[in-house]
C-alpha cells in the first residue's frame, strides 16, 4: 500500500493545464521531493493533494482511501497535515502557548485562551517544541524568533496533528544554508512512520534529505526515481536549461 497515490489528477486554468493526468505514489516512510522549473505545476499539485484546490479530474487516495471529495479539514483528520511557503503565526503568542493551542484542538479539548495552563496539552507542547529542536524557546513571543525557528514552529504545529503524511511547502524558503542544515536534519529526525512529500527550490536540500524524486514539467511528471536516476535523466537536464539551475542541480 502506498501512503499517496494520484492517479490522472488534472486542474486546468482556462486554457492552461497547469496539472495535467499527474500519477504520483509516495511509499511509506518517503522522504520524495517534488521539484521542477518555475511553473511546472508543483503548487497546484499540491493543493490538489491537500484539498484547498479541487481537482477537475483524477483520484487521490491517502493510505489507499479515496479523498479525493473531501475537504482540507477532513484529509488533515485523516491523517494529512502540512506546512505552507509563507508562515501564519499568532503574533501575540509565545512558540509553546501556539502549538498548545494546535495540540489543544487536535485531541478535541476545550480550546482556552490560556491552553498552556492544561498539563497535559502543556506537556504535548514541550514534547514538539523538543521535537523540533525547539527546546527551551517556548517562552520566546513569535515575532522575536528567527526565520528559521518560525519554520520550526510550523513544522511543530503540523505535527500537533500527528499526521501519518506531511506535506510541505517550500521549507527552507528564506533560510540561511545554516538554518537549511538544521531543518534537514529535522526531518531526518521524524519517525518513520511519518511519510514527507516536500516542494523544494533548494536544490542541494532536495539531494541530501529525499530518498525519491519527482520532477514535474509543464504540468506533468517528467522523470520519477531516486536522486541518483533523476540527476542521470537527460530529459530533466534539458528541461532545465535555460532556468539558471542544471548546475546546481547536476552538481557531483
Amino acid at each position: 500500500m502506498t501512503a499517496l497515490r494520484c492517479s490522472g489528477l488534472s486542474r486546468s486554468f482556462g486554457a492552461l493545464a497547469a496539472v495535467d493526468g499527474v500519477d504520483l505514489a509516495v511509499a511509506p516512510g518517503a522522504r520524495h521531493a517534488l521539484i521542477g522549473p518555475n511553473g511546472a505545476g508543483k503548487s497546484t499539485l499540491f493543493r490538489l493533494v491537500s484539498g484547498t484546490m479541487r481537482a477537475d479530474a483524477g483520484r487521490v487516495e491517502l493510505a489507499g482511501r479515496d479523498v479525493t471529495g473531501l475537504s482540507e479539514v477532513k484529509r488533515c483528520r485523516l491523517g494529512m497535515s502540512q506546512t505552507m511557503q509563507h508562515a501564519s503565526l499568532f503574533a501575540s503568542m509565545t512558540a509553546a502557548e501556539t502549538v498548545a493551542l494546535a495540540a489543544a484542538r487536535h485531541e478535541n479539548g476545550p480550546i482556552s485562551l490560556l491552553p498552556r495552563r492544561q498539563p497535559r496539552v502543556a506537556a504535548r507542547a514541550e514534547e514538539l517544541l523538543s521535537d523540533v529542536g525547539l527546546a527551551g524557546r517556548g517562552g520566546v513571543a513569535v515575532p522575536a524568533l528567527s526565520h528559521g525557528e518560525r519554520k520550526q514552529l510550523e513544522v511543530a504545529l503540523a505535527l500537533a496533528c500527528r499526521p501519518s503524511l506531511l506535506l510541505l511547502d517550500e521549507p527552507a524558503a528564506g533560510m540561511s544554508p545554516a538554518e537549511s542544515a538544521r531543518l534537514v536534519e529535522l526531518l531526518r529526525g521524524l519517525p518513520p512512520e511519518i511519510t514527507v512529500l516536500f516542494v523544494e527550490h533548494d536544490l542541494d536540500l532536495v539531494f541530501s534529505l529525499a530518498d525519491a524524486v519527482t520532477v514535474l514539467h509543464l504540468g506533468r511528471v517528467l522523470c520519477s526515481g531516486t536522486p541518483d536516476e533523476v540527476r542521470a535523466s537527460e530529459a530533466v537536464r534539458a528541461a532545465y536549461l535555460g532556468t539558471g539551475r542544471r548546475e546546481e542541480l547536476f552538481l557531483s
